[in-house]
């Protein structure tokens, strides 16, 4: 019967020994368990900070790329503002001019257009047309002339079947401050001039 009872009071110590091991290494759970919610807690607090950085960052990146376009539209109207404005169309009144033995400048007297008032006081790419109405019976021999280059022209032949023509060209040109750009009618050619049917044009596209 003693020995039962020692027996038992060993294994009563020792379960009382696991349960305050078992106790401690709870309350280490515990305590690690507690430093990470609080880590966490700090981790989260980062997070949030973080979070509220990134926000603000992004709300002064969109807040810039407004300012860049607004600047970016405002150089774009101070430049088309200080951009010369040229452009012309003009006419020739009158009825048929030509043939004639030489080539002669066509002289453009009526006036449809004109802003910039002479299309060569701006340096820059200009683009022109020019275009004509003749009688079929005889040739057609229009030069765009840029000082004393031959740009492009525009022909026809006379025909017995066609009684009329129309015809032109257009070319793009880098043009200098003071360069001059006319129509010529070529030797033995005429073109027909009543009601403007024989027109030159041009404007500035790239200063």
């Amino acid at each position: 019967m003693a020995e039962k009872m020692r027996a038992m009071e060993i294994r009563l110590n020792e379960s009382e020994t696991r349960l305050n091991e078992s106790e401690t290494r709870l309350t280490e759970s515990e305590s690690r368990l507690t430093v990470s919610e609080s880590r966490l807690k700090d981790s989260e607090i980062r997070l949030n900070e973080s979070e509220t950085r990134l926000n603000e960052s992004e709300t002064r990146l969109t807040e810039s790329e407004t300012r860049l376009t607004e600047c970016k539209t405002q150089i774009v109207e101070l430049r088309n503002k200080e951009r010369p404005k040229v452009a012309f169309s003009a006419g020739i009144r009158g009825e048929a001019i030509g043939p004639f033995t030489t080539a002669i400048t066509l002289i453009y007297r009526r006036v449809i257009t004109n802003i910039g008032s002479a299309y060569s006081s701006s340096s820059g790419v200009y683009y022109f047309t020019f275009s004509y109405h003749a009688g079929g019976e005889h040739r057609v021999g229009l030069h765009l002339y840029k000082n004393n280059e031959l740009l492009v022209a525009c022909h026809d032949h006379p025909s017995l079947y066609d009684t009329a023509d129309n015809g032109g060209n257009a070319v793009f040109v880098q043009l200098q401050q003071g360069d001059q750009v006319f129509v010529r009618l070529a030797a033995n050619t005429h073109i027909w001039a009543d009601d403007a049917h024989t027109t030159f044009s041009g404007c500035l596209v790239v200063e």
